[in-house]
């Protein structure tokens, strides 16, 4: 359905004007993931995303979600952080982009602390608001990442 999705975008896909945009975008995400630690299954989140221009090519993001880590077993539960990170987005090309991360993730369940969190990661931009992209994410804290597609939609908030 991704790869569907991809195709279709990318062919309806404008290309900006020429110059440096100034705009500021709000995103809305969802994130499936595969947990790096055996103990847990499968990842899934949510977030929301601010980005904003500086030029270009290169953005400065801000970040809000919550992610949740199903524990494998019957009965093992899972665990949850609310993940508030800042990072920047270089796009050495039209539409690709390389990001990183960094950050506070909250644990959500009695006990859990805070952790550093830290993403670097690689996706697809289009002009149509649609952005793919594919990270790694680490609570060191916790010893415990995920490798995740991250599916959104921007809404541009200068236009």
């Amino acid at each position: 359905a991704a790869a569907a999705l991809f195709v279709s975008t990318s062919v309806s896909a404008q290309t900006e004007p020429a110059g440096d945009s100034k705009d500021t975008r709000l995103g809305i995400g969802l994130s499936l993931g595969i947990p790096t630690h055996d103990a847990f299954n499968f990842a899934v989140g949510g977030d929301l995303r601010l980005q904003k221009d500086f030029s270009t090519n290169v953005s400065g993001l801000a970040s809000l979600g919550y992610t949740n880590f199903s524990a494998k077993g019957e009965d093992a539960g899972s665990i949850g952080f609310i993940p508030l990170k800042v990072g920047v987005k270089v796009f050495p090309m039209e539409r690709f982009y390389v990001s990183g991360e960094v950050g506070a993730g909250f644990g959500t369940d009695d006990g859990q602390e805070t952790s550093f969190v830290w993403s670097p990661g690689i996706g697809v931009g289009f002009n149509n608001g649609l952005d793919l992209g594919l990270r790694y994410e680490s609570f060191s804290k916790y010893d415990l990442g995920q490798v995740a597609l991250r599916i959104a939609y921007g809404f541009n908030l200068s236009r």
